[in-house]
């Protein structure tokens, strides 16, 4: 359950941070001149944010399911 809910918190920190970049992204370099902005949205929140979401939910449960370093000291 902890792995799951650390893969959540990543999954949402990846979403906003790859819509926003891509958002920024899109609107400087597309080039369509109608509605960039519409397009630049658009994308960002259904393609670019979902994708950057499950790729964040991967690394999420891949990094917070692992146990700390066990030392054997006990000389």
């Amino acid at each position: 359950m902890r792995r799951f809910a650390i893969g959540l918190l990543w999954a949402i920190a990846g979403y906003v941070a790859v819509a926003v970049a891509s958002y920024f992204l899109i609107d400087t370099f597309s080039s369509n001149r109608h509605d960039r902005d519409v397009e630049a949205a658009m994308t960002s929140v259904f393609l670019f944010g979902p994708l950057g979401g499950v790729l964040a939910f991967v690394v999420g449960i891949v990094r917070g399911g692992r146990p700390a370093a066990k030392t054997d000291d006990a000389r």
